[in-house]
């Protein structure tokens, strides 16, 4: 019965794992493909970073989290950082100077 539980362990481990890495990925390609498609002139207009080094932070970030493997590494939770700072305050920002809708 002993033997049972390790595998039991690495079992959900990897399940754990893998449902990080899909979220992390997932967070990390939603931003970036928003990021590209978005107008270069508007970052500026709104106070923050330009288009290029976004592209360039998320893009660094998504292909470390795809070449590391673990979405608890170091540049796994940076990219995922970077991910949620652009979605939720750049791309608010963005929307509210194009569209002038707000938040609803």
């Amino acid at each position: 019965m002993a033997t049972g539980a390790p595998l039991f362990f690495d079992d959900v481990r990897f399940v754990i794992d893998l449902v990080l890495t899909v979220f992390a990925l997932v967070i990390q390609g939603v931003a970036l493909v928003h990021c590209m498609t978005q107008r270069s002139d508007a970052f500026p207009a709104i106070g923050t970073l330009p288009k290029g080094a976004w592209i360039a932070i998320l893009a660094v970030c998504l292909v470390l989290t795809l070449l590391l493997r673990g979405p608890i590494s170091l540049f796994a939770l940076i990219g995922i950082a970077a991910a949620l700072i652009y979605l939720l305050d750049v791309r608010v920002g963005l929307r509210d100077l194009t569209d002038g809708k707000g938040f609803w």
